[in-house]
Parts: structure tokens; sequence; C-alpha cells
């Protein structure tokens, strides 16, 4: 799949010319959750519930910025994007290089759309900046081999 193909299946992109690049398309954060009521999770899925969530609140490092900043504490948030995909061929959504060195990560998935991930973070903090680029999207074929 080239990268024309993998754009023109991603909706919503911010900033086409900073998202899009040799290796894939980046996608942003749009909302952080914080989950704080227990889910439910049976064999038969007859009694499956879904997790308490409530949005996580956001603060501007200086009062003439445009963007807010999520000061998340070492744990586990769920992320929400801001784009979206409609694609029947699985694609693979890793978590940005930067995201990873800071100390966070979300699970590696093959995807056909763009549910809400769990976000870990080390017990040190990350401050995320709203719209930030956490996710890369990928052509499933470049796991091959594997």
């Amino acid at each position: 799949m080239c990268e024309h193909d993998l754009v023109t299946r991603v909706d919503g992109l911010l900033h086409e010319e900073t998202q899009v690049h040799d290796h894939g398309v980046d996608l942003t954060v749009d909302e952080v959750f914080v989950v704080d009521g227990a889910g439910r999770v049976d064999f038969g899925g007859g009694e499956l519930e879904p997790a308490r969530t409530r949005p996580h609140e956001t603060e501007k490092r200086r009062p003439d910025d445009d963007y807010e900043w999520w000061h998340l504490d070492g744990g586990t948030y769920l992320i929400a994007y801001n784009e979206s995909l409609s694609t029947d061929r699985p694609l693979l959504l890793q978590t940005r290089e930067a995201v990873l060195e800071r100390g966070a990560a979300h699970p590696t998935r093959v995807v056909t759309s763009l549910p809400r991930l769990p976000l870990s973070v080390s017990d040190g903090g990350l401050y995320l900046k709203e719209n930030a680029r956490v996710s890369t999207l990928r052509p499933h074929s470049a796991q091959s081999g594997r």
C-alpha cells in the first residue's frame, strides 16, 4: 500500500504536511479519559459492561497559549483520536517513538477503525499537549515476516 492509499483511508487529519511521512500517518490525541469505575468481562458476553470513564482535565501552561495540556501521572488512561479510519484492509497502529522515549505507550494493534486505546504512562508522568501526535498508522504488510 502506498502512502497515498493510506492517507485516503484516514479522515480528519489536522495538518497533513506534518502527519504524513514515508513511514505512515501520525494520529493525534483528541481526548484523554480517566477510568474511574470497573468494567465487567465474562465468558459468554452476556454480562459485558463498559468501564466508567470521565474526561481528564487540561490546563494551559501560559495564559496566552492556544492549546492546553494534560498532566498525566503514572497510570493507565484511555485516549481517543481526532482522526477516524474507515477501511476493510487491516492497518498497523503503533505508539510514536517520541511517546515511547518519554515513558508512555499504547498497545500495537491491527485495526480497521480507531477505537479508544489504553495509554500507559510511567511513574514519572507525562505532559501531553492537545492534538499531540501519539500514534503512527502503517500498512500492515510492514510487519510481514514476523
